[in-house]
């Protein structure tokens, strides 16, 4: 079984997928990270060169590779959810934790950072709140276990999901 993580760009899937991989002794896959390597260039870069799209396509094609790798935590991108095969690809394969945090808790997050291609030009609560409004509804509709993160440890949100994964039936 995978677990995956979804939610907003900063919501903090990176940092408690390390997290829960060593707590849970599973395998960590950063999607963008692997993305970025298999590519051979930054996500902006592949935005600017071939497009949102094209982007999008890879990245599905990288959940279909990780669904059938097992016992992997897996981090995705922000916007996995966007595509309906990716949401029913991570389903079949294992449990989908959505974590959430207020836009000003993203925006705090996320505000130096230069690799959002979505929110470049746009690093702002506002434009913020906007998109993850936009999104909010997949992200819901694709979640097995939903965890809050704002002003709680790294620790404590692990120890949520661990005990959530655990009360969860197996597919």
């Amino acid at each position: 079984m995978n677990i995956y993580l979804i939610g907003f760009m900063g919501a903090g899937k990176s940092t408690i997928a390390e997290l829960l991989c060593d707590r849970l002794h599973m395998e960590l896959v950063e999607m963008d990270e692997r993305i970025v390597k298999e590519q051979g260039m930054p996500i902006t870069g592949i935005f600017e060169k071939y497009g949102e799209d094209h982007f999008r396509e890879i990245e599905s094609a990288l959940v279909r590779t990780i669904a059938e790798e097992g016992n992997t935590v897996v981090s995705c991108g922000g916007g996995v959810v966007i595509r309906p095969e990716n949401t029913q690809e991570m389903k079949r394969s294992g449990k989908i934790v959505y974590l959430t945090a207020k836009p000003e808790t993203i925006f705090e997050r996320v505000r130096y950072s230069k690799d959002r291609p979505i929110l470049n030009g746009n690093m702002n609560v506002e434009y913020i709140a906007q998109l993850m409004e936009k999104r909010r509804a997949l992200y819901e509709a694709a979640a097995d276990i939903t965890v809050a993160t704002d002003g709680r440890t790294k620790k404590e949100i692990c120890d949520e999901i661990a005990e959530k994964i655990k009360e969860a039936p197996i597919c």
